[in-house]
Order: structure tokens, then C-alpha cells, then sequence
């Protein structure tokens, strides 16, 4: 089942909702507003002691050519 991450427009909280049959009936956890916006995930998944990323780089410094980033600690 995936998770989802939404931002409220009315009070700016970012919370995380478990979609089943891709139903988009969700409101804000905090305020109970339905004006939220799906925000883009990013995952990754452990391959062995190392992390490969599905998508943008974890963090700024992750594009250098490094083993590690020694920002968000994601092992390449």
C-alpha cells in the first residue's frame, strides 16, 4: 500500500497518509482541512550496506563524487 506525504494549505503541516485504492478523500490530521497538496517523495532502498535512491538526491551534497555523503550519511 503506498504512503503518500500531503501539505495543508490552511495551516502548513506536512503529514503522511497511507492511500488504499488510490482514494484521494484526505484531509489534515491537524485542522481537518481538505485543502492539501500531494507532495513528491523521494525513496530509496538498502542493496546490501548501501542505499541506492529512486529519485532527486537526498540532500545538496549528495552529488559529489564521494562514497558517503557526510550530510545525510546516504552510503553510494
Amino acid at each position: 500500500m503506498p504512503i503518500y506525504e500531503y501539505r495543508c494549505h490552511q495551516c502548513g503541516k506536512e503529514f503522511e497518509r497511507v492511500v488504499v485504492g488510490g482514494h484521494d478523500d484526505v484531509a489534515c490530521p491537524h485542522c481537518e482541512s481538505t485543502d492539501i497538496e500531494k507532495l513528491m517523495s523521494v525513496c530509496a532502498f538498502s542493496v546490501g550496506s548501501t542505499f541506492k535512491g529512486t529519485g532527486a538526491s537526498a540532500c545538496s551534497a549528495c552529488n559529489a563524487p564521494t562514497s558517503s555523503c557526510s550530510t545525510c550519511h546516504v552510503k553510494r
